[in-house]
């Protein structure tokens, strides 16, 4: 057997990457050396045995978002060009040894075809929603497999975080390193730690020695969110029978479709569903309504359900009409008093802490945008992973304040009695 020399150093805080378990979280502040040395331990373990390692991130619009050009770097200063063939997409080993580079959120049907995996990578983790784990582990389910958990946290409640550091599962190790554990910490990280240090504390504490922000900076609900916390309105929500389910529907091209789902109970608005996904056509989130069996009462769609061009077939506004009696366009206002309406409506809103995760983790990760010239927070919401979910609460928020129709009152609830597909129709 050839004896392969590997000259590779690593800093004290990773040496537990070459024990075996399940998961492997390491988490903290930037500089930490998190990803170098996790691409270096799989490349090395994969010329020492063929591997199947599968780079996940939440999303990936194309292999530039990945850890493919990090990889590809290691191979090169590593010496390990002989062991390993770097393709656009895919990394190979003459051994078997494979990496794979994939999105989470727009490819979730795709991620369960990967069963086969020896260890499952999760890069930038902290944006890793609550479904998208509930979708990857399971099927990481290789005997002896692995998921490498890397990420610089934000909030203690975002998913990530609750899962592996406030509750961590059995077979973990968990380390958090900061610029600290890492030996070859430039001079030019340095400096720039050094200037955010005196210039915004609690954002180097966050930034450089990876503690969780209490509330994002230029969140903006950040008020509405801290007064939910404290009044204790994230609980688990029991679903009331007989009581109508409003839907709210923010629709995705190339984004997210996001969907909250609320019931009226007394003065309160019972917030008890959320579901978004992409990459779907209208009839495909109907179906998705129809699964959930609720008791509906109105389906709102933004104004923009009217175009010709949201869906390959028909408007979606035609499609939901042929299915529920009750469908609503919700008032085109502007983002600024769609935001305003939340503000007003978020006092009287209780949220399922379970259902709702991934749509509260998106609200409180809704921030305004830093203005260029000024360096201030803006008027305008960054539109990032997090709108998509934000746009829809405006749209229930904006529907909830605007007065109904005679011919959209809340009249009778309505469910679906026949199998998915089938035209049976709705009954009052």
């Amino acid at each position: 057997m050839d004896v392969i020399s590997i000259n590779a150093e690593f800093a004290p805080a990773y040496e537990k990457l070459w024990q075996l378990s399940r998961y492997k979280v390491y988490y903290g502040g930037r500089g930490g050396g998190k990803s170098w040395a996790f691409a270096r331990a799989l490349l090395i373990r994969g010329v020492q045995q063929p591997l199947r390692v599968l780079c996940a991130r939440e999303f990936q619009n194309s292999i530039a978002d990945s850890v493919h050009r990090l990889l590809s770097d290691q191979i090169k200063d590593l010496k390990l060009d002989p062991y390993y063939t770097v393709e656009k997409a895919r990394i190979l080993g003459p051994n078997g040894t494979e990496f794979s580079f994939e999105g989470i959120r727009h490819n979730i049907s795709k991620i369960r075809s990967f069963e086969g995996v020896d260890v499952c990578w999760v890069e930038e983790a902290g944006l890793t929603t609550a479904m998208s784990w509930d979708v990857l582990i399971p099927t990481i389910r290789k005997e002896s497999s692995e998921i490498w958990v890397s990420f610089n946290p934000e909030l203690d409640t975002d998913a990530t975080y609750d899962r592996f550091v406030t509750n961590t599962p059995p077979n973990t190790i968990i380390e958090k390193v900061s610029w600290r554990d890492n030996p070859w910490f430039s001079d030019v990280l340095r400096a720039e730690m050094e200037y955010l240090k005196t210039k915004n504390y609690d954002a180097y504490l966050n930034v450089w020695e990876g503690h969780c922000r209490v509330m994002l900076d230029g969140a903006v609900y950040a008020q509405e969110l801290r007064d939910a916390t404290t009044e204790g309105r994230f609980l688990d929500l029991k679903y009331v029978e007989g009581v109508p389910v409003d839907v709210f529907f923010d629709l995705g091209k190339h984004d997210q479709t996001s969907i909250w789902f609320a019931q009226k109970i007394g003065t309160w608005f019972h917030i008890i569903d959320f579901f978004q996904y992409t990459g779907k056509h209208m009839s495909y989130y109907i179906k998705v309504l129809q699964r959930k069996q609720y008791v509906y009462g109105t389906v709102y769609l933004p104004h923009d359900a009217k175009s010709d061009t949201v869906s390959a077939e028909h408007t979606v506004e035609a499609q939901a009409r042929r299915v529920f009696p009750r469908v609503r366009i919700v008032p085109k206002l502007s983002v600024e008093d769609g935001i305003n309406a939340a503000r007003t409506i978020f006092p009287l809103c209780k949220f399922d802490s379970k259902r709702c995760a991934d749509g509260v983790q998106s609200l409180k990760h809704y921030r305004y945008e830093v203005d260029p010239e000024t360096k201030r927070y803006s008027k305008k919401p960054l539109h990032d992973w997090a709108s998509d979910a934000a746009d829809s609460f405006r749209y229930l928020a904006v529907s909830m304040k605007t007065p109904r129709s005679k011919g959209d009152g809340p009249g009778k609830a309505v469910r679906y009695l026949g199998e998915l597909g089938q035209s049976l129709g709705w009954m009052g």
